[in-house]
């Protein structure tokens, strides 16, 4: 993942810290930690915005698992992948919290990263329970 401080072609700021948070949340899962401690062990520290996107999932997992599993149809919100509950978890955050990112710069992102780190089924799927949250989120009306 990315983490290098490179810029990555067709990559913008934005997206390489989504991918940078990606990284921190999924290691805080499998290690069974946080995302703080995961942030600790890093040698070289993510962008600002996903050291924010790393700590406000961490903080607000509680609501944002909570309407996970309100929009999850016929799924456990265990029974997901890590990278997809990962992702998943941080696109609901910045529904939630970010109103300055438009909706559908966060439904693409997340299916963007889902295309590239996911199974072929992924990305559709994250897409349909994302655009649920954001309708709840949101609103119905939201752009997309």
């Amino acid at each position: 993942m990315a983490g290098s401080g490179t810029s990555v072609p067709g990559f913008g700021a934005r997206r390489e810290a989504r991918e940078d948070a990606l990284a921190v949340l999924y290691e805080a899962e499998i290690a069974g930690g946080s995302a703080s401690e995961a942030l600790a062990r890093r040698g070289v520290p993510p962008s600002k915005y996903a050291v924010k996107l790393s700590l406000g999932v961490d903080d607000d997992r509680a609501n944002v698992d909570d309407l996970l599993r309100r929009n999850l149809v016929g799924w456990r919100l265990e029974r997901l992948a890590v990278v997809d509950r990962t992702l998943a978890r941080i696109a609901v955050w910045e529904l939630v919290h970010r109103d300055d990112v438009p909706t559908g710069v966060v439904l693409s992102e997340a299916v963007a990263l889902a295309t590239q780190y996911c199974s072929a089924e992924s990305p559709r799927f994250l897409n349909g329970v994302l655009r649920a949250v954001a309708d709840e989120v949101r609103g119905s009306d939201s752009p997309a």
